[in-house]
């Protein structure tokens, strides 16, 4: 009996095959690359764009205000109906911002809405001072303080 790797009499010994590495595309180009590194802004989408402009703001604060370690940001695409998910939308303004007070074994939240903001404003510094206002406002909302003590510049941009 014959196996597939023992020579027939009269033909050629196949040799297996080994899958080739293409080192160039069919047009002599060379292999495509990817079109920018990662640490370049054109490769990060918009959410990651807009959370890096939320933790910038809270790096800024983080620095006044120690505490602030403890609270968990979150930056949410859009927010739920006001009072609840039951419950329908009304007339009243969307929200920018909210937060959410700590219960036992789980963190306050203070919530950013990306798409609210993004809506709202035109170049990147308008979106980077609104998320700012924003971030100061929930803070001291938490904190219950003012909004000019938690950051002295506030309004002033």
């Amino acid at each position: 009996m014959d196996t597939p790797l023992t020579p027939v009499p009269g033909e050629r010994p196949q040799e297996p095959r080994v899958p080739r590495t293409r080192r160039r595309d069919r047009h002599g180009r060379g292999m495509r690359g990817p079109v920018a590194p990662p640490q370049v802004p054109l490769s990060a989408s918009r959410a990651e764009l807009f959370g890096d402009l939320v933790q910038d703001s809270v790096e800024r604060l983080e620095r006044r205000w120690p505490q602030l370690a403890e609270v968990e940001f979150v930056v949410a695409e859009v927010p739920g109906p006001p009072g609840g998910a039951d419950a329908s939308w009304s007339d009243e303004a969307v929200p920018l911002g909210g937060v959410v007070t700590g219960q036992p074994g789980r963190p306050p939240r203070i919530l950013v809405y990306r798409r609210p903001v993004e809506i709202r404003t035109k170049s990147r510094d308008e979106r980077a001072l609104l998320v700012h206002e924003i971030v100061v406002e929930q803070v001291a909302e938490l904190l219950g303080l003012a909004p000019e003590t938690v950051d002295p510049r506030y309004g002033e941009d």
